[in-house]
């Protein structure tokens, strides 16, 4: 039998290193629960009581260690170092857990209310990858408009730091709900459709879209479904 070579083609060879860059990106993703849940077991055993003195400034502090350490696995996203720097930032972020987690078990149905928010935050991905995945349409178009949502809710955020208004931070967590759902579905269609090549930055932007929807799913259910003693 006569058998004929086909040589790949730019599309075909596009499209495949695509979805190398989509299933390295998950399997680093799920590398980062470890740390994250190592971090979130020894921020359960810290004593965040100066948090309550110093509300602003300590949450100021934890910000900007965050901001800092994103900095650092962005200058170091194209080397091997850049996988140790993102698994050192999550579990920098699995530690600053540790204060709505102390307040979460201080509930009665507070270790519910967690697998709650870790059950939701599980579909409402699965759910959205899924689609950004399968579908052929190009999200990306809602890059500017989700950047500009992600500044005003830092704004407010920052604002309610000064006059903490419940209702506002109540709206301000729905807000992120939907705001960070949506960043899901931009993040994974733009590694889709080869916006973003580089699976340490596409890692680093679902588990920013991933942890920020699981702390405010907690905070709302928190606030809604906590059974205080």
């Amino acid at each position: 039998m006569d058998y004929q070579y086909t040589p790949a083609t730019p599309s075909g060879a596009l499209a495949l290193e695509q979805n190398r860059v989509l299933r390295n990106t998950y399997m680093l993703l799920a590398l980062t629960m470890i740390p994250t849940m190592i971090g979130a077991f020894v921020g359960m055993s810290m004593n965040f009581s100066f948090m309550a003195t110093s509300p602003i400034i300590s949450s100021l502090l934890m910000f900007g260690a965050m901001i800092g350490t994103m900095f650092v696995v962005s200058a170091l996203r194209n080397s091997v170092w850049g996988v140790v720097a993102l698994l050192g930032f999550t579990f920098l972020a699995g530690l600053f857990l540790g204060p709505i987690l102390q307040f979460a078990l201080q509930l009665r149905n507070g270790g519910q209310l967690i697998g709650m928010a870790a059950a939701g935050t599980g579909i409402i991905f699965g759910s959205l990858a899924t689609l950004a995945t399968v579908s052929k349409r190009d999200f990306s178009f809602m890059g500017k408009f989700l950047f500009i949502g992600l500044i005003l809710l830092i704004v407010a955020a920052l604002a309610n730091l000064f006059f903490q208004i419940p209702a506002l931070a109540l709206t301000i967590s729905a807000v992120a709900v939907l705001l960070f759902s949506a960043y899901i579905l931009f993040d994974v269609s733009r590694i889709v459709h080869g916006g973003e090549t580089n699976y340490v930055m596409a890692t680093m932007a679902l588990y920013l879209d991933i942890y920020n929807l699981f702390v405010n799913l907690l905070q709302l259910l928190m606030a809604f479904a906590g059974e205080r003693d």
